[in-house]
């Protein structure tokens, strides 16, 4: 596969060599990007493909025969909004109040739900370190712009804080997390939960997080028409999510979390992020940023690795790396 791109004033773009494993991952399932990319022409049909390849999964679905406790919890809104889903789990025999994972689904904030990232969060996180998990059913864009989606998940945040007992969670003990579009989102949700004197989080958990909307990264140019998410893709969701702010110098950063200017006051991060993904710079700065600010950042790139490499090649062993570090992450904030 050639690697080399033109990027503006001819300059060549050099994207990084794969992980051998996660490679082969990638040919099986037809090399680069995965069909063509989004385009504001083909999002409906995508999106439409993409709820068909991956439906949605029931309730009793995700209660394994009894193995979890799972609820769809229908709470308010954003004032004068609809009513936010959230969908709790737990595994099942556990009692005494529960350390919580409040998480937000990846892809792009255009499409994607709640239900579907719960089988392997249950599976990795909650079953191994004995916590509960939420997640939220945040309103996708274009339908909705921003700030709806993370609106919809400081609601869900707030009430859920708010309602710990009933829950049986550990009001002192929430940690924010999500992948990808879910990631910018949780980096946003710390953002405006500092600004507004919400719930504090113990830590955010931000797995190749979507935080610039400008996309005009080394890391971006090298992986252009590459990646599974490529800069195509990206400006696409950018642009379903900011309307007529996208291209502007007006985008706040509870919208575009690489665009603040104060990253002060916020809870340790866990950032991580392949070394050949379009994310790959915004991510890296996003860490350094924190540090500079006296924050706390735990920043893994691994080495060769596309976006979202680990729900694509679960068996490889970069993959296990990378489970690992996450759950020794999470086990330290967390006390477990």
């Amino acid at each position: 596969m050639d690697f080399t791109r033109t990027g503006p004033d001819s300059v060549a773009w050099c994207a990084p060599a794969l992980d051998p494993e996660l490679a082969l991952a990638l040919a099986a399932l037809g090399g680069g990007v995965v069909g063509e990319p989004f385009t504001p022409e083909n999002l409906a049909a995508r999106r439409e493909r993409d709820a068909a390849v991956r439906p949605r999964p029931s309730v009793r679905d995700l209660r394994d025969g009894g193995r979890f406790e799972v609820d769809e919890l229908c709470v308010p809104g954003p004032p004068g909004e609809p009513e936010v889903t959230l969908v709790s789990a737990r595994p099942a025999g556990l009692d005494g109040p529960l350390p919580l994972l409040y998480y937000m689904h990846g892809g792009g904030m255009i499409m994607g739900n709640a239900s579907c990232v719960l089988p392997q969060l249950l599976r990795e996180w909650a079953l191994p370190l004995e916590l509960a998990v939420i997640s939220v059913e945040y309103r996708l864009a274009p339908r909705v712009r921003h700030p709806g989606p993370v609106e919809d998940c400081y609601a869900g945040f707030v009430w859920a804080a708010a309602h710990a007992e009933e829950l049986g969670i550990d009001p002192e003990r929430i940690v924010i997390g999500g992948k990808s579009a879910g990631g910018g989102l949780a980096a946003a949700l710390a953002l405006l939960t500092r600004d507004r004197g919400g719930p504090t989080p113990i830590g955010q958990l931000l797995l190749c997080p979507m935080l610039d909307d400008r996309g005009d990264s080394v890391s971006g140019h090298q992986m252009a028409g590459v990646d599974i998410w490529d800069r195509t893709s990206n400006a696409t969701a950018w642009q379903a999510l900011l309307g007529d702010l996208y291209g502007t110098s007006d985008v706040p950063p509870y919208a575009a979390p690489a665009r603040a200017t104060d990253l002060s006051g916020l809870p340790p991060a866990y950032i991580d992020v392949g070394s050949a993904e379009t994310f790959r710079d915004e991510d890296v700065a996003y860490a350094d940023a924190l540090w500079r600010a006296g924050g706390e950042a735990e920043l893994h790139v691994w080495p060769g690795a596309f976006h979202g490499f680990d729900s694509f090649a679960p068996g490889a062993a970069l993959t296990r790396d990378a489970r690992d570090a996450r759950v020794r992450w999470l086990r330290r904030v967390l006390g477990r």
